[in-house]
């Protein structure tokens, strides 16, 4: 495993972290514990010192398991969680901040943890981001111990820009992969002059980059990748990237084409993401231990080299950007 500096957080964290939206299964079905357990412990036996999760992951399932994990282990894992999303409707004036406080405290008591080492605001209306006291109130919450840092998981780089103006923001996590290119121009820039940290996520979009999916693939009625590729949901950016599906697998098969070799394009996917020094973290998901060896055999493949990476660009370029470039 290889550490990264996470910003102005200081903390030194592995550049492949577990992302725990589906980490008690696969979409759709019951959450199961033994499971959670099983996954997170073997990707801390492989050196995954991050754990991203949430407070409305299997409504609050996820935090308990990784609280359950982290204090059983001897390791300092750097535990990383979310709130807003439980607001109901999801609008901004939902977003107060005795509501957001109070989704910390039951994150710590589902955690039984002292301190959160990694709040963030979970993808907030775009009008929250010009409320100062929404960023105040955790600057508060540092001075009484029960956090050590304020991030924010965005949707757009617009929204990433905007939130790095608060000094107290430490990182930003964005969906980044060979198929949302976007972030790495000015987001990329600007972040480093403020040393802020960036978290990959949804680096595998939604597990199309994997080249496990074909035309026959069917999905749970209860999957995300099933029912929300036209943002029913949620915003679409989330499934897939964002990206027609049909048209995702015609640039997977030209990204097999320049890798005949490779069985699982996962691993090429991830060393595309931490080819890019700004990086600090990807929070590739898993709902199986294999999931989790796979996205760890990155250090088992060939180095990408430049030539490759300027081809894996190449099937951007003709495949994806001239329909999603701009929109988040």
């Amino acid at each position: 495993m290889n550490y990264r500096k996470l910003g102005k957080t200081n903390f030194n964290i592995s550049e492949i972290a577990l992302g725990t939206w589906q980490v008690g299964g696969k979409w759709g079905s019951p959450f199961n514990d033994k499971t959670a357990d099983e996954l997170i412990n073997t990707a801390i036996d492989n050196g995954v010192n991050f754990i991203d999760t949430a407070d409305v992951y299997e409504n609050g399932l996820s935090e308990t398991a990784v609280g359950r994990v982290v204090r059983s282990r001897s390791e300092r894992i750097y535990v990383a969680t979310k709130c807003g999303r439980h607001i109901n409707p999801h609008v901004n004036e939902g977003y107060q901040p005795k509501v957001l406080q109070q989704y910390v405290e039951d994150s710590l008591k589902r955690m039984k943890l002292e301190t959160i080492d990694l709040i963030q605001l979970h993808c907030p209306p775009n009008q929250v981001f010009y409320r100062p006291e929404i960023f105040e109130m955790f600057d508060r919450l540092k001075d009484q111990g029960k956090i050590l840092n304020l991030g924010v998981s965005v949707e757009k780089v617009e929204e990433a820009l905007k939130a790095i103006e608060y000094s107290n923001v430490t990182t930003i996590q964005i969906i980044f992969n060979l198929f949302r290119q976007r972030p790495s121009e000015l987001f990329f820039q600007e972040a480093q002059k403020k040393d802020i940290g960036i978290i990959a996520r949804v680096p595998l979009a939604s597990g199309l980059l994997t080249g496990k999916f074909d035309a026959n693939t069917t999905f749970d009625t209860q999957d995300h990748r099933n029912f929300n590729r036209d943002g029913a949901a949620f915003d679409k950016g989330e499934t897939f990237s964002g990206i027609n599906y049909e048209l995702g697998l015609k640039a997977v098969e030209a990204l097999k084409a320049l890798f005949p070799e490779a069985t699982n394009l996962a691993p090429i996917a991830l060393q595309w993401i931490l080819s890019f020094n700004e990086i600090s973290c990807i929070i590739p998901g898993a709902s199986k231990e294999s999931h989790v060896l796979s996205n760890l055999s990155l250090y088992d493949s060939p180095k990408l080299s430049p030539e490759k990476i300027t081809a894996m660009n190449a099937i951007y370029e003709q495949y994806i950007k001239p329909q999603v470039h701009q929109l988040w």
